[in-house]
């Protein structure tokens, strides 16, 4: 595997992830704050390679949400999507070349 990681990002699958972060229960989880999620945001922002989504796959998978990150990998052409929802990618599997992993196996394939 090469080791350079890049990460891919959209625009609607960042106010997203704000959405979903700046969440009460979420922030009360995590001992965070909204600016907490703002500097986040902010360096995955800074620091991703912001993909145009040329063609939408959608609906591909059941939560629409998902589809954002499979929207993104797809047309970011992604070799790996780390998340730990496996189960709800499963149809995208063998449909796109994109490798679905927990974020510790990957951790274990880079290391």
């Amino acid at each position: 595997m090469d080791s350079k990681i890049e990460m891919v990002i959209t625009a609607p699958l960042l106010l997203e992830y704000e959405a979903v972060l700046k969440r009460p229960e979420h922030l009360d989880a995590a001992g965070a704050t909204t600016n907490d999620v703002d500097v986040i945001l902010d360096q995955i922002a800074a620091t991703a390679h912001y993909i145009k989504v040329h063609y939408l796959w959608r609906p591909c998978l059941k939560d629409a949400d998902d589809d954002l990150v499979l929207e993104a990998a797809v047309n970011g052409e992604a070799a790996i999507v780390a998340t730990f929802n496996l189960k709800d990618f499963r149809p995208a599997m063998d449909r796109f070349e994109v490798r679905f992993l927990r974020p510790a196996d990957l951790w274990t394939m880079v290391r």
